[in-house]
């Protein structure tokens, strides 16, 4: 999401727009004026923008859910194919994640009936027209709604049917196992749209499809880690053997670092072994790639921010605040000195190592 950037707050959570969703708009207009000149193009740009409207209508009723479960929602991220409610958490308990799943697809159906009840009309001549300006703007917004409360309801991963799916099957096996199921799903699913859209002659059908099968690998490789993590400390993931930087170190000698070893974050710590930050691989990269000169102290690009816990801290802790976007988690004694570090990376090895 480094391509996105905020327009605004509403309702407690930052509202974000990717950039790619300006070519959705350009490709919209483009494809418009072909067929309808400079109207058919400003018609279907607003009714384009409207549908997103209610996509972001849908997340909030995702937030506006969770947030009765005292779960925040920091942002909402509009994309070419549609919104990503970031919740800070999952919902754990099954009542509680199907409530949430289903107040997305809710909010469609709410608007459906009352674009419905306002006059919007619904028949052959829109469902075959839904791509002409001659089926109506709101009957062919009401229709989309609907569409997107039952594409929604597929019960395959990571759509909100297949969280509903995923809770369902927590009631008679483990969380992870659940998600290895609605992932495995998910992606089949996501083969078969792909080819469909191959076919079809359909690239946002393919790109649908390849932000499913991805997305649902990567939520059950994340609640498989969650599992694992339960179930360990800080002291049995750390790292212990690592290079060091020292506030009078320069970006050259940070540079020189990168090189001879294969760390991809670098702590910098004082003469006691007191932590004062982290150097990242990309923070030092850069650096390099603008104007300062290599004899700056590498001190000077460090993230100050680093989230400390004890040996014995438990590791869901660890991965909660790497969640929040940390490079590293550093482990510390009691006196500040620090005796290793915890990065994402370092947690999905421990997990294909513990078996999972």
């Amino acid at each position: 999401m480094t391509w996105s950037f905020p327009i605004g707050r509403l309702l407690g959570s930052e509202l974000r727009v990717h950039v790619t969703f300006f070519l959705l708009i350009a490709w919209v207009g483009l494809s418009a004026y072909d067929s309808g000149g400079a109207f058919g193009a400003a018609w279907n740009i607003l009714f384009v923008l409207a549908l997103f409207a209610c996509v972001v209508a849908h997340e909030f009723g995702h937030a506006l859910m969770a947030r009765r479960y005292g779960i925040r929602t920091p942002d909402i991220t509009l994309l070419p194919i549609g919104g990503l409610a970031r919740l800070e958490r999952m919902p754990e308990k099954p009542g509680e994640e199907i409530a949430v799943a289903l107040a997305g697809p809710a909010v469609n159906v709410v608007i459906f009936a009352l674009l419905f009840l306002l006059g919007a009309r619904i028949g052959p001549d829109t469902l075959s027209g839904v791509e002409s300006l001659s089926s109506g703007f709101w009957s062919r917004l009401a229709l989309v709604n609907l569409f997107l409360a039952v594409f929604n309801m597929i019960p395959a991963f990571p759509m909100d049917g297949g969280r509903v799916f995923r809770a369902v099957l927590s009631l008679w096996m483990d969380r992870a196992m659940a998600t290895r199921v609605a992932a495995l799903t998910g992606q089949g699913l996501a083969i078969a749209l792909g080819f469909y859209g191959l076919s079809a002659g359909s690239p946002v059908m393919v790109l649908i499809a390849v932000f499913v099968f991805f997305a649902a690998g990567a939520e059950s490789q994340d609640v498989a880690m969650r599992a694992v993590s339960r179930r360990l400390v800080a002291r049995d993931a750390m790292i212990t053997s690592f290079e060091t930087l020292t506030p009078e170190d320069t970006l050259n000698s940070a540079a020189q670092a990168v090189i001879r070893t294969t760390q991809h974050e670098f702590p910098v710590v004082d003469t006691t072994g007191a932590l004062l930050g982290f150097v990242t691989r990309a923070g030092l990269f850069a650096a390099l790639a603008g104007d300062q000169p290599r004899t700056t102290p590498a001190s000077s690009v460090m993230e100050r921010n680093i989230p400390r816990v004890a040996l014995t801290a438990k590791l869901d802790t660890v991965l909660a605040a790497l969640h929040e976007g940390a490079p590293a988690v550093a482990v510390c004694a009691s006196n500040g000195i620090m005796l290793g570090y915890i990065t994402r990376e370092n947690v999905g090895e421990l997990m294909v190592i513990r078996g999972r």
